[in-house]
């Protein structure tokens, strides 16, 4: 090992913005279920699966329609 190393010519790393978070997050079991078939049938994590699906809501900025019923 050198006792210093020159890196005044260095890159920063280019895939810094694609990092992932790890999180926790509670789904419902049918959900988790799709997506583990989903995973069988394509060979892709249901993880991967997952994140794929948020990503193409970000991009196509899907917005969720949430109405509440109100009590009689």
């Amino acid at each position: 090992m050198k006792d210093e190393y020159d890196f005044s010519q260095s890159v920063k790393n280019p895939y810094i913005k694609k990092l992932k978070k790890q999180v926790t997050i509670r789904l419902e079991e049918e959900i988790v279920e799709y997506f583990k078939g989903l995973a069988e049938e394509t060979g892709i994590s249901y993880q991967s699966l997952i994140n794929i699906y948020l990503q193409d809501c970000v991009k196509s900025q899907r917005k969720l329609s949430l109405e509440w019923l109100r009590k009689a």
